[in-house]
């Protein structure tokens, strides 16, 4: 765990809200020389608290309205290698993400359909096929609201 002070946790803060930012703006927002910025950025993204900055898509404009999660229970029969399972499913582009999880399901999963037929495809097609799929559980995304974070 590294350590974070006030100013540390100000530049996350800022970053979460808008990764685009260039070293020069976020340090005249928090009072700081662009050099020292970003020698804390780099500091940050070394140690890993920083990961690669992403784009947030907005899926429904671009034709993909349903969101699905789905809970997957390895069958025990066959002792599909995990690896091999989230190797197969990492493969498939509606999945969005993919989750080792514990408790009832073994993995839970983020798919991405333009609409329910395309999404009783995907499932059928796609998923169900996997190696070692067993028990499988959807959950229809209604709606969802970005939380900021213990950051924020």
């Amino acid at each position: 765990m590294i350590d974070l002070d006030a100013t540390d946790r100000a530049i996350l803060r800022a970053l979460q809200a808008d990764a685009t930012l260039k070293a020069s703006t976020l340090g005249r927002r928090l009072g700081l020389s662009q050099p020292a910025t970003w020698r804390r950025v780099k500091r940050l993204t070394d140690a890993g608290a920083l990961g690669p900055r992403r784009l947030d898509l907005d899926l429904e404009k671009l034709g993909f309205g349903v969101t699905v999660f789905l809970g997957v229970k390895l069958a025990l029969k066959g002792r599909v290698s995990l690896e091999d399972f989230e190797r197969a499913v990492s493969a498939i582009p509606e999945v969005q993400t993919v989750e080792h999880v514990l408790g009832l399901y073994d993995y839970r999963l983020r798919v991405v359909a333009r609409d329910l037929p395309d999404f009783e495809r995907v499932l059928r097609r796609r998923i169900m096929t996997l190696p070692g799929v067993g028990q499988v559980e959807a959950n229809v995304l209604l709606s969802e609201e970005r939380r900021p974070g213990p950051l924020g």
